[in-house]
C-alpha cells in the first residue's frame, strides 16, 4: 500500500491535475429521469457504453461527496478515486424498479467505498481504531445535519443527535480539524489560494449538491409516510423537514402539549424505526 504523507498543503502540480479533473467533470452532460431508467435498463443486459454513460453523468456528485470527508486522512484526488469506484460499483446494482433515483442510491456505495479506504489508511496515520470511528461518524452526522438544516451543527447538537458524550464530539472535532483542510494554502501558491477556492472557481463550477437534497429529501419523505402516530410530524418539525420550521424538544412538547422527554422518545423511536426501514430502502447512510 502507498505510503500516506500527511500534511497540511497541497502542490500546485496536485491542484492543477485536480483542476483538470473537475472542468472536464462539468463538461459532463446530466441527464434525464427518464433516461436514466433506459441506461439502467441496458445496463442489466450487459451494456458498458449504457455503464459508462450512467457513471459520468453522476461524476459530480461523488466529487460533492467527497468533499464531506475530506478530514479523514485522504487527499480529495484519493476521496474522489474511491468514490468513483464506488459510484461504478452502484451503477451495476442499481434496481431502477424499486422507486428510487439513481443518485439515492449510489450516495451509499460511494460514502462506503470513501469509508473502507479512510479506515484502511488509518493505520497510517496511526488513530485509535475507535477514535477513527467516532471521527467518520461526527463527520457523517455533521454532512447529513449541514444538508437538511443548510447550517453546521454545534458540539451540542451533535451530541444529542449522536447519543453522545459531549466532551468526546469536542476532542474528536478538534482531532479532525488538525488533518488536511480544504482550506489550507496550497504550497508555493503566492496568491495564497486555497484548493476550495480552485474548485469553486469561475472555470470550474462547484457539483450541485441541490440535486442530491432534493432526491434524499423524496426519500426521506417517503420513508417517513411508513412511521405511526406522530413519529413523523416531530422529526419533521425537529429536523425542520418538508417545509416545516426546525424546533427544538422542548418547542414541540409545547405545541403537542407533552413533556421534553416523552418528545425525546417519540423522535428516538421514530428513527429507530426509519433505519429498519432504512435497510430495504437505500437510506442507510443518513440514518
Amino acid at each position: 500500500m502507498r505510503q500516506l504523507k500527511i500534511t497540511q498543503q497541497i502542490t500546485k502540480r496536485e491542484s492543477k491535475s485536480l483542476e483538470k479533473y473537475l472542468q472536464e467533470v462539468s463538461r459532463e452532460g446530466m441527464i434525464t429521469a427518464d433516461e436514466e431508467v433506459e441506461l439502467a435498463q441496458k445496463i442489466k443486459d450487459g451494456d458498458d457504453y449504457a455503464l459508462n454513460k450512467l457513471v459520468r453523468a453522476n461524476l459530480r456528485f461523488v466529487i460533492s461527496v467527497a468533499k464531506q470527508y475530506q478530514n479523514t486522512g485522504l487527499t480529495l484526488e484519493d476521496l474522489i478515486n474511491e468514490g468513483n469506484l464506488g459510484l461504478i460499483e452502484a451503477a451495476k446494482r442499481y434496481d431502477h424498479t424499486k422507486g428510487f433515483k439513481f443518485i439515492s442510491y449510489a450516495v451509499w456505495w460511494i460514502r462506503q467505498s470513501i469509508l473502507k479506504a479512510a479506515a484502511d489508511n488509518s493505520r497510517t496515520i496511526r488513530l485509535p481504531h475507535n477514535r477513527l470511528g467516532e471521527i467518520q461518524k461526527i463527520n457523517k452526522a455533521s454532512s447529513e445535519f449541514e444538508q437538511t438544516m443548510e447550517r453546521e451543527p454545534t458540539d451540542e447538537e451533535l451530541s444529542e443527535l449522536l447519543d453522545m458524550d459531549l466532551e468526546k464530539v469536542q476532542n474528536s472535532r478538534k482531532m479532525s480539524k488538525k488533518q488536511a483542510s480544504l482550506d489550507a494554502p496550497m504550497a508555493n501558491d503566492d496568491d495564497n489560494n486555497s484548493l476550495i477556492s480552485v474548485i469553486e472557481s469561475d472555470g470550474t463550477p462547484a457539483p450541485n449538491d441541490s440535486l442530491i437534497h432534493e432526491s434524499l429529501s423524496t426519500d426521506i419523505e417517503r420513508t417517513l409516510s411508513y412511521l405511526k402516530g406522530m413519529e413523523a410530524e416531530v422529526i419533521r418539525l425537529f429536523y425542520g423537514l418538508s417545509g416545516r420550521k426546525e424546533m427544538t424538544l422542548e418547542e414541540i412538547g409545547n405545541h403537542f402539549g407533552l413533556t421534553r422527554e416523552r418528545i425525546r422518545q417519540i423522535k428516538e423511536r421514530g428513527l429507530r424505526r426509519m433505519r429498519r426501514l432504512s435497510r430495504t430502502n437505500n437510506l442507510q447512510t443518513y440514518l
